[in-house]
This record gives C-alpha cells, sequence and structure tokens, in this order.
C-alpha cells in the first residue's frame, strides 16, 4: 500500500522536518516582509529535486508541483510561513533572534509540515497519477492577506480540490477536528473618531463631552447583536479601545477614539452591521451635539468548508487514526486568508491539535508564549498524505465514498 510506505519515510524525516520548523521559529519575518523564508523554502524544495518552482506568486508565495506519472486530477495543499509582531517570552532554545518578531500562530509547523510531506512524495513521483501542487503562501496575518494575491494571481487555475491545515494550541494533541460549513468568521475592523468640545469639568453644559457620547456608542451598538441580528446566525461585536483625554481630572475631552472588530458568517449579517455601526453612530452623536469619522475596514471572507470534501476528510482520517482520533469542531470566531481559496475551489480546511499540559503548553495562539507540541507536525504531515493516498493513488478497490454510500 503506497500511503504505508509515505508514513515510514515520513516518520524516518521527523527530526529534519523539526529541525526546520525550529530553524523558521529562530529566524521570523513579519507579514509582507519574509525574504528569507522564501529563500529558505525555495531553496529546500530544490533539495528535494524539485524543479517546476514558481516564486512571487502573488507578490511573495511560493509553489511547486509533483507530477505524477499518470495523468490525474491536480491537488493544491496550502501552508503559510508569516509571522508576527509580538516579542517572544517562551525561552525556548529556539526561541526568535528577530527582536519584536515571533511564529505565534504555528506558521513555522505549517511550512516545515508540507516541506516534509514534498520530500516524501518526491521519492514516490512515478507512483502518483495525478499532481501535487504546494503552496506556500506569505502575508496570512495582515490586510489584504497573500491568499487573496495569489488566487488572483491564478495560483488555483489548474487545481480541482484544495487543502489547508491548521495548528490548535492549546488544545491538546492527539486528535485531528473538521468543521463543515462555515468553519471560521469574516473578521472585519472599525474606528471611530468623536468630535465633542472640550471644556472645565465644572462646566459641563459648556461642552460636548465626547466621553459620555463614546459610552453611549458602545453601549449602544451591542443592540446590533442583542436586538436586531437574526438571533439564529452569530455575530460579534466587539470594543477593543477607547482612549480620551490626557489624564487631567478637571477637563473634559474634546475628542474620543474607538476601535474594535465584528466578527461574522453570512454576507447579509456582515451588510448589516456595517451600515449599523455607521448609522447609529452618526445618529447617537448628532442627538448630543458631537460629529464623527467612522472608518469600516473588510477582512477575510468567512472560511466555508465545503461538505462534500470535509465529509470525505472526516472518512479518510478515521480510517487513518481511528474514530477516538478524528472529531468534528465547532465553528470559530477566528479568521482565515484561507477563505479566498474555498471561495474558487472545492476544498476543506482542517485543524491539528497541538498543545500539551504536561510540557506547559497552553497558551492560545497570538500570546508571546505560544508553542506547540512538534509531534503535530508528523500527524499533519499524514494527514496530508492521506488525502494524496485518496485522490492520486490508482486503487483496485471502491472509493470511501461508494463504499459509504453502499452500506
Amino acid at each position: 500500500m503506497a500511503y504505508s510506505k509515505w508514513e515510514a519515510a515520513l516518520t524516518a524525516n521527523y527530526e529534519t522536518t523539526v529541525s526546520w520548523r525550529r530553524y523558521l521559529h529562530e529566524h521570523p519575518e513579519p507579514s509582507f516582509e519574509e525574504w528569507e523564508t522564501r529563500a529558505f523554502i525555495a531553496k529546500t524544495l530544490k533539495s528535494f529535486g524539485y524543479s517546476e518552482i514558481q516564486e512571487n506568486v502573488g507578490g511573495g508565495g511560493i509553489v511547486a508541483y509533483l507530477r505524477g506519472k499518470k495523468a490525474g486530477p491536480t491537488i493544491g495543499f496550502r501552508a503559510d510561513f508569516d509571522a508576527l509582531r509580538i516579542q517572544e517570552a517562551t525561552g525556548l532554545a529556539f526561541a526568535s533572534k528577530n527582536p519584536g518578531v515571533m511564529h505565534a500562530c504555528g506558521h513555522d509547523g505549517h511550512t516545515a509540515t508540507l516541506l516534509s510531506v514534498a520530500k516524501v512524495l518526491a521519492d514516490f513521483q512515478e507512483s502518483l497519477s495525478g499532481t501535487v501542487k504546494f503552496i506556500f503562501q506569505h502575508a496570512e496575518e495582515v490586510l489584504p492577506g497573500g491568499g487573496k494575491s495569489m488566487v488572483e494571481a491564478g495560483v488555483l487555475d489548474d487545481v480541482d480540490y484544495v487543502y489547508g491545515l491548521h495548528l490548535r494550541s492549546p488544545l491538546e494533541f492527539g486528535k485531528v477536528t473538521y468543521c463543515s460549513g462555515y468553519a471560521m468568521a469574516a473578521p472585519d475592523f472599525f474606528e471611530i473618531k468623536i468630535q465633542g468640545k472640550g471644556g472645565h469639568a465644572a462646566h459641563p453644559d459648556a461642552t460636548v463631552d465626547s466621553v459620555l457620547v463614546a459610552s453611549y456608542v458602545v453601549n449602544q451598538l451591542q443592540s446590533i447583536i442583542s436586538r436586531q441580528k437574526d438571533p439564529m446566525k452569530s455575530g460579534v461585536v466587539t470594543f477593543s479601545t477607547l482612549k480620551a483625554g490626557d489624564g487631567a481630572y478637571n477637563v473634559i475631552a474634546d475628542t474620543a477614539f474607538l476601535k474594535g472588530t465584528v466578527r461574522t458568517f453570512a454576507p447579509e449579517l456582515r451588510d448589516l452591521i456595517e451600515e449599523k455601526i455607521s448609522s447609529m453612530t452618526k445618529s447617537i452623536c448628532e442627538a448630543h451635539g458631537a460629529t464623527c469619522e467612522v472608518t469600516y475596514t473588510r477582512g477575510y471572507p468567512a472560511v466555508y468548508n465545503h461538505e462534500e470534501e470535509t465529509k470525505l476528510l472526516a472518512e479518510l482520517f478515521t480510517e487513518t487514526f481511528g474514530e477516538a482520533s478524528v472529531e468534528p469542531t465547532p465553528l470559530r470566531m477566528g479568521g482565515e486568508d484561507f477563505a479566498y481559496y474555498l471561495q474558487e475551489k472545492p476544498g476543506s480546511f482542517f485543524f491539528v491539535n497541538s498543545g500539551n499540559k504536561e510540557k506547559g503548553i497552553i497558551y492560545p495562539h497570538h500570546h508571546p508564549k505560544f508553542d506547540f507540541d512538534e509531534r503535530a507536525l508528523l500527524l499533519g504531515g499524514k494527514c496530508f498524505l492521506s488525502i494524496v493516498d485518496h485522490y492520486l493513488v490508482d486503487k483496485q478497490k471502491k472509493t470511501i465514498k461508494e463504499t459509504v454510500s453502499n452500506q
């Protein structure tokens, strides 16, 4: 069986995969500035014997083709490789050497995993019936996102199905999870500037208190979620920042600044919240004699996992790892620019749990102490290999879909 040989080769390459991850972790680069990271990925792929490599795809992505001996579908696998502007506080021996920049979301692990899969499959190229397209993506963390520009550059034009994974700490290592349909939210952002009229705290009647107006805005905009949206649709409006005044006890501030984020799945709810944030803020300010400027920035679309492809993953992973290691996961309010890929081609975005309480790997993504259990590199690689085994290996047996449908 092809998969068993691939799995053995992947396991044999585990220590090297860990070394790649640790190198990337030591040398993180922020979104749109991943020059050395790109060079490392391209050099590593070439060392495996890959010659059909495209660089600077969509402004910074890297693509490599592995074409099998026989014709068949083209499967796209995506891994992101940018880091975050966070000062690392893990104390790891391979902690970031770039001050103020850290791989705090597992992208170093995503890239190392896909490199390992690329290395293993390169040695079994002639056994494949079809093509694997390895997509290494820049700038997932910062708008407009590398996924958008790579898709616009045509990275999926020759792809039939596309898949990606994300490590999930601090959820305990050992499980692979999936979510059919909407899986991750559309993350939007807003800024509000409220202009009032400052003055002495002893004479509020001569002022337009921007702090008071801002407090009304914060309070009333929550009614969009509690009273104006369909209760069957998920949505979040969160204010993260409120700044006003210079700290004086006896001065009423003339200006207040608000920032926040909106998380939705349904496009119509996304439209509603954007409109209401603007119209309600303006009305509240007008009622109190203030003016405002509202800036609303749309982030990535919601991640929508195609139902058939997600069902297939659940069946493949269950057959490979056993029922106890595979389970559905609820949709999440975090965002991901893999959404752009799934708007273009059928596929699914799945998750590999990577926490470890005994080792203190308990911190969430984007935390200065974020880390992951490196065994997840191997588990994630096996997931990709099981997908290749399904699509690109000729078998004299029914597919999983056919077997299930006949039971």
